[in-house]
């Protein structure tokens, strides 16, 4: 056998590696509802506040524009003249719901997609996937993945617990985003947002030793800094669903 046999028989083939992954992301997006027949000055006056008022409630958010309320808005150069002044306005279009009669092409050409209502689930799976070797067993229990993070949590970040509670020992800064399947405990103070229940769980809740958050929500029910109640301002607070209200109770 020659030499030059005996290396092509040694040597592996080149190795083929995927040029990308699909993956499931979270995406926590704010939903502005229309609540008017047209956007005019008054429209724009209110919303102009709004921005004033919580401009850390839009930062860097993305908004997803719902109709359900506002029929006359089926009109594609309606639509785009509310999204370009909008957009001028740095806030982050880039879905509808509820748009009635406006096609996935007029939307397209407006930068938009439609998005289906109510609560969202995880990226599906294939429909006959490959068995792997750690496979659940379909009627195993759910695996759930608690999460502690153990500094606190700068402006820009986001910390997601797909699968369980995710507890912060330390405090949460304005414009930080909390996530979580289960509870979410924050041994500081909490300025930024917090969703708990991101699934759909009503019987998640939410725990801070002081309460001064942009945003916090249960299972896609939410208040804003602006709706907080004022006697839990600042304070060690219990927050929970009770027959859909979103409830907040003072510990100490």
């Amino acid at each position: 056998m020659s030499d030059r046999y005996a290396r092509t028989r040694r040597d592996p083939g080149p190795a083929t590696v995927a040029a990308f992954q699909v993956r499931g992301r979270f995406l926590t997006a704010l939903a502005l509802r229309i609540d008017t027949e047209r956007a005019d000055g008054p429209f724009y006056a209110q919303l102009d506040e709004q921005l004033h008022k919580s401009p850390q409630l839009f930062l860097g958010a993305p908004i997803v524009l719902d109709f359900v309320n506002a029929p006359s808005f089926a009109d594609p150069n309606i639509i785009r003249d509310l999204v370009d002044n909008l957009r001028q306005r740095d806030l982050r279009v880039f879905g509808v719901q509820n748009a009635a009669g406006v096609g996935p092409s007029t939307l397209q050409s407006l930068g938009l997609i439609a998005l289906p209502t109510g609560r969202e689930a995880p990226l599906a799976r294939d429909a006959d996937p490959a068995p792997a070797a750690d496979a659940v067993a379909p009627d195993a229990p759910p695996v759930v993945e608690n999460k502690v993070i153990r500094s606190p949590i700068r402006s820009g970040q986001m910390v997601v617990a797909e699968r369980g509670d995710l507890t912060i020992i330390g405090s949460v800064a304005s414009g930080a985003e909390l996530v979580a399947a289960g509870n979410i405990h924050v041994y500081g103070a909490l300025r930024g947002r917090a969703m708990a229940g991101c699934h759909g769980n009503e019987d998640a809740h939410i725990f801070c030793q002081s309460l001064n958050a942009e945003l916090v929500a249960i299972a896609g029910l939410y208040q804003t800094s602006e709706t907080l109640e004022d006697a839990a301002r600042q304070r060690c607070t219990h927050i929970y669903l009770d027959n859909e209200k979103l409830c907040m109770e003072v510990i100490a």
